[in-house]
């Protein structure tokens, strides 16, 4: 079983997406053969900075092998050090509807909220189904928000093979229906574009001050709380913090006594511990950038060796060899 999966280089690492994608990420690399990349040639739909681009990317790097994964069980690569997938998206595009992409909630998402998208988020679906097909994928975990990109995917190869004879593998999704969705210092999704993040590896000041600066109600510590498991705070705590020690803390904010600054103390307390070793891992990788280079460019020459053949496979299917 071959896994594929991709993280946009959007900036600093933050709970929602440690909890929401990497640590899945992360476990399913114990159960098949899996390839993860740095979607790089996907942000450059919406980002524009080049510098910004090689330190996001390489930060995604750190990041990851910080937080556990293994290079010697995950293939893991720059999305751009495999040039062949750009040629299969030309392959693939020319056997898309238009129709299919302007259907597309991403796309759909981006008119109504008023922006101007470019020709890559247009597109940006059949780049994705390059990049699912040109390694034989069989599975793509997903959130139920992207399953779509995983249909047109499913729809684009189908037709192709329809249409040039058998040559990709239909890919199945993988939805992870316990996905969580973590919520933000303002208690909504946590999310760049909202500037609500907590991040996992910035300096322990600033990260004091984000999770001291939640914003409670008025009620005194004496207060009974009845609806203790709503609390910010308690939510928050029960992903970093064991689970009989967040049921504590959501009982005694319930009964009352417990004030709000003393529950942001310990949960700044339980997060900076449980990515204390990842911190410590970070550090070293990023004084020893000659070995995080030497992972990509590994991985990549294992993608690139993979892609290689199916895209062979696709050109001579269609008659460009």
């Amino acid at each position: 079983m071959r896994i594929l999966s991709g993280i946009q280089p959007s900036g600093a690492l933050h709970l929602g997406n440690y909890f929401g994608m990497m640590r899945p990420a992360l476990e399913l690399q114990e159960t098949g053969e899996a390839l993860y990349f740095i979607a790089n040639y996907h942000s450059m739909t919406s980002l524009f900075d080049a510098k910004e681009r090689r330190k996001n990317t390489l930060d995604v790097a750190l990041d990851f092998l910080a937080c556990g994964l293994d290079p010697k069980r995950t293939v893991f690569f720059r999305q751009s050090d495999v040039p062949e997938v750009t040629e299969l998206a030309w392959l693939l595009t020319t056997l898309t509807p238009m129709a299919m992409l302007e259907n597309c909630h991403s796309y759909k998402d981006k008119l109504a909220r008023g922006l101007a998208p470019n020709h890559g988020i247009f597109a940006y679906p059949v780049l994705m189904a390059a990049d699912i097909l040109i390694y034989d994928s069989n599975i793509v975990p997903v959130g139920k928000d992207q399953k779509q990109h995983v249909e047109v995917t499913r729809d684009i190869a189908i037709k192709f093979n329809n249409t040039y004879g058998e040559t990709f593998v239909i890919p199945e999704p993988q939805i992870r229906e316990e996905v969580a969705v973590v919520p933000g210092t303002d208690g909504q999704k946590m999310s760049k574009s909202y500037g609500n993040t907590i991040e996992i590896f910035a300096e322990e000041k600033a990260i004091r001050k984000k999770i001291m600066g939640i914003v409670m109600d008025s009620r005194t510590p004496q207060e009974p709380k009845p609806d203790a498991e709503n609390n910010l705070a308690v939510q928050l705590l029960k992903l970093v913090a064991p689970e009989e020690t967040a049921k504590d803390f959501e009982n005694r904010l319930c009964a009352g006594g417990l004030g709000y600054g003393d529950l942001k103390k310990a949960l700044f307390e339980y997060y900076w511990n449980y990515f204390a070793a990842a911190r410590q891992k970070r550090a070293e990788l990023a004084a020893n950038l000659d070995y995080v280079n030497q992972v990509l460019a590994a991985g990549a020459a294992k993608a690139r060796a993979l892609a290689q053949k199916v895209l062979k496979r696709a050109r001579q299917a269609s008659g460009l060899e």
